[in-house]
């Protein structure tokens, strides 16, 4: 399946900017839904939210094994894991962004029922969270750790997924 987004708009008389996401989604694991409008809407106001305007972002959805392989190949860790994010950026033209993003929905489904909440918003988080990667988040460190979690919050309930991280403050 694949989505697409791209739009155009008009500031003060002057040429038109040019907004186009292309957001272009594999399901290998097909065991979770997707509501491909919803996410179409939440990668755009994520990314529109941190100033990229022009970008190609490739989300695979996978299960343990495949993300557990990926992971082992890219990052020399033998460990299953939530996400993974690349940026493959160039300079050398159109479109400006390319990332690709790893997303693990067997381990969204444990999660979502551990943390009572839809699969669907773990699958948010996660997409939310390899993309803050690609915009330079960074999760090292207490204090990181808590600035990316706040800035997801905040995220997913724009979206309307609610709270993930900060249930119990009622942030």
């Amino acid at each position: 399946m694949s989505l697409r987004y791209s739009s155009s708009k008009q500031i003060n008389n002057s040429e038109p900017i040019v907004m186009a996401i292309t957001v272009q989604v594999e399901k290998k694991f097909q065991k979770v839904s997707l509501d491909e409008k919803r996410l179409r809407r939440f990668v755009k106001t994520v990314c529109k939210r941190f100033g990229v305007a022009n970008a190609a972002i490739d989300i695979e959805v996978v299960g343990d094994s495949e993300i557990r392989k990926l992971n082992k190949k890219f990052l020399k860790r033998s460990s299953v894991t939530d996400c993974l994010s690349f940026n493959l950026s160039d300079d050398s033209g159109y479109p400006s962004t390319v990332y690709q993003l790893v997303i693990n929905a067997q381990m969204a489904e444990r999660q979502a029922k551990k943390r009572r909440h839809p699969v669907e918003a773990e699958l948010a988080l996660y997409i939310i969270h390899s993309l803050l990667h690609c915009f330079g988040f960074d999760d090292k460190g207490r204090k990181r750790v808590q600035r990316m979690h706040e800035t997801e919050d905040e995220i997913l309930q724009q979206l309307g997924y609610g709270l993930v991280y900060n249930k119990r403050a009622g942030k």
